[in-house]
């Protein structure tokens, strides 16, 4: 599973959020060999579009978690990248986003419709989720995680990314 934050201006930052405790990503990423990875917490609750998701729903498949905002530039610059890699990428792999720190739900349901999300977010306007990823922490946004199939935190990109950045990092986890 892959994990994709957004990053808001750090202290005070001028997005209106509340980017306390975020960073701009630089689009560094880590991957974790498999015996130093450690379990995923679950990710779940409502989403955007107004139904549910949870990523126990998705176990035995890699997840991308994209964490995001509908304020954040880099952000609005890698859906289409996200959308691309989800279209691409094998029926093993599923996509599930956070969206963070919109204090309101339109401007995410705006975010989605304009770009054509072909997965489901979470809606968590508080950055509560994030919280559970302690070895590798979404800290920036956008900033992405990927679980593997085993539900363990596999690596993290700080920053934007595109699709084929996932793609080779996906085969990385699938050769771990």
């Amino acid at each position: 599973m892959v994990l994709t934050a957004c990053s808001a201006p750090t202290e005070g930052g001028a997005d209106g959020q509340g980017g306390v405790g975020f960073q701009s990503g630089d689009g560094a990423f880590t991957i974790v060999p498999a015996d130093k990875r450690v379990e995923a917490p679950v990710l779940e609750g409502p989403t955007v579009d107004g139904g549910t998701a949870s990523t126990a729903d998705l176990a035995g498949k890699i997840i991308i978690v994209n964490v995001w905002g509908s304020w954040c530039a880099p952000c609005r610059a890698e859906a289409p990248e996200l959308v691309k890699a989800d279209a691409e990428l094998d029926d093993d792999v599923a996509f599930l986003g956070v969206n963070t720190r919109d204090l309101d739900v339109a401007p995410a349901r705006a975010f989605e419709r304009s770009f054509g999300l072909t997965y489901p977010s979470i809606y968590d306007p508080n950055g509560k989720l994030l919280l559970g990823f302690g070895q590798l922490p979404p800290k920036a946004i956008p900033s992405t995680v990927v679980i593997d199939a085993d539900g363990k935190v596999a690596a993290r990109v700080l920053g934007e990314v595109n699709a084929t950045t996932l793609a080779g990092i996906v085969d990385d986890v699938r050769g771990a």
